[in-house]
Formats: structure tokens, sequence, C-alpha cells
């Protein structure tokens, strides 16, 4: 990657000073790019002289300043396992790293920049991925972007994005599944259901429902089959069937709601141990 020939090197300190800014956030959400960690950049320094490097203090003074914000900051993300790096467009003009504001707390993280006497904030957010060890975050200017380099506290989990949405969520929480099924309970099955279907397109599993099961193998509906055997054979019935499942990889099972089903009854729910267990408690389905 070309390089200008004078690189700033800013560290956060431990206490931050904020400038009081009522500023709109602003976010937009790019596809995951791959690009060198910063350990790349380390390696080209010896080629720099020292001097082109100084600590500055991360606060911009803008009270009396106009602000904008901006609809359309584009963003650049990568992981390198004990650190996270993030790659912000500056836009068009002359900025220092006098001109810049990053203010790092171990779940959010808030980046203006001061250009042509009006403060834009570039990304603001209160839900970072996972936490981060504000004091060791590092920026600098390259070219016409602003790098960020974040310290993660957990070095082991590997981050999908920088911030915390839905789409990361589902992305994130397939590397500490493992595989493992999720057994979604609770007081309505169709409330289960429509979980257990949205939750498996996010995670990439398998849906499964024990009451399409259960009426499939007794070729009858639910409602007739409890008024015919009564409810304690339904129970037993989806206990056989939890059983048959217990070995089932990646995927989210929907079970019969309230008393009717297996997981009202403490002798009958052992098998929901084989894998993750989720109580809904909504009463009603909506959407």
């Amino acid at each position: 990657m070309a390089s200008s020939s004078s690189v700033a090197l800013s560290f956060l300190y431990q206490n931050p000073i904020k400038a009081s800014l009522s500023i709109p956030k602003t976010f937009s959400p790019y596809s995951k790019l791959t690009f060198p960690s910063i350990a790349s950049f380390y390696s080209a320094i010896p080629r720099l002289d020292y001097s082109n490097f100084k600590k500055i203090n991360p606060c911009l003074h803008c009270s009396n300043l106009p602000t904008a914000s901006t609809n359309n900051t584009q963003y650049e993300f990568s992981d390198g396992s004990s650190e996270v790096e993030l790659r912000l467009e500056l836009g068009q003009g002359d900025v220092t790293p006098k001109d810049i504001y990053v203010d790092a707390n171990e779940s959010s993280l808030a980046i203006r920049v001061k250009q042509s006497g009006i403060v834009r904030t570039l990304m603001e957010t209160s839900t970072l991925y996972e936490k981060i060890k504000p004091a060791e975050t590092i920026w600098y200017i390259d070219e016409d972007q602003l790098v960020i380099s974040l310290k993660k506290q957990n070095s082991e989990l590997k981050w999908p994005d920088i911030v915390e949405s839905w789409e990361s969520l589902s992305a994130g929480i397939t590397q500490l599944l493992r595989g493992t099924s999720i057994y979604l309970v609770g007081e309505s099955t169709e409330i289960n259901q429509r979980i257990a279907r949205e939750l498996a397109v996010g995670l990439g599993y398998t849906p499964l429902c024990t009451k399409e099961l259960l009426e499939a193998y007794a070729k009858q509906s639910m409602e007739s089959w409890v008024n015919e055997e009564g409810s304690d054979a339904v129970a037993e019935a989806e206990r056989a069937i939890l059983e048959s499942l217990s070995s089932q990889a990646r995927a989210v099972i929907a079970t019969l709601g309230g008393k009717k089903g297996a997981a009202g009854r403490v002798n009958q729910w052992r098998h929901l141990f084989a894998g993750f267990t989720v109580w809904l408690s909504l009463s009603q389905a909506t959407g």
C-alpha cells in the first residue's frame, strides 16, 4: 500500500477529554473486506524518520464550530486476531491529526473530523461488536483514509463487523455454537415456530417443528390427537421425537407450547439438554 511522505501516529489517553457535541448518529454498514492488519503497517515504519511520528491529544475543541453529519460514510473492516482495524474515507480537503477526534470506550466509538471549518461525524456507535481496550487504541492518517486499530479484550473471538447488529450477531454466534442445536420452548407453539424459522435463517441452521413432525406421524391435527388420547400421550410422543433429534446438529427446534408437550413435564424434558434451550415468554405471535 502506498504511503504518504509523512505519517502521524496517535495514541488515546486513558481518560480522553470529550467535546460536547449535538450531532446525530450516522452509520452505513458495508460488506466486510479483508485488508492487512496494523502489523503490516508497522513493518514499513523503519523506512520513516522517527521525527515524523508524534503523540497528540485526541480532543478536538469544536463547541463554536458548525457541525454536520454524513449519511454515506464508507468504512473498511478487518479482523487481525488480537485487534480489529477500521478504515474510513476522509473525503476531499486537507486533514491533519489536529482535526481528528477519536473517543473510544469499552463498547462505544465516536469519530469526528474538522474540515473547512465544519465538524463531521464519520462514525458514532454505542454498540461495538465486543469490548475493546480503549487505552490501547491507535489511529493514524494514511493518504485519504483514517485508520483505527482497536485492541480486543477477547482475542479468541472473531469479529464479523465493527458494530453489533442482527447480521453480525448471527454471523458471530455460529463460532460459539459450533453446530450445537437450539431448542425453543414457551407458552405458544406458534411463536416457537416463527422464531425457529427466523433464527435458523440467521444462523444457517435447519428449522424443525415437533408439532409438524408429530402431525405427520399421527396423520391428524394436534387438536384432534389431544381430544382423542389426551395431552399425556402427545407429550410422550414428543419426548420420543426429542430423543431422536438429540443427535441432530445445526438445527433450531420449536417444541409444543404450554403444558401440551414434553417441555411442560419435568420427567420428559431431559433430551432438551442435548443443546441450548431458550424460553420465549411472549404470549402472542405478531408480524
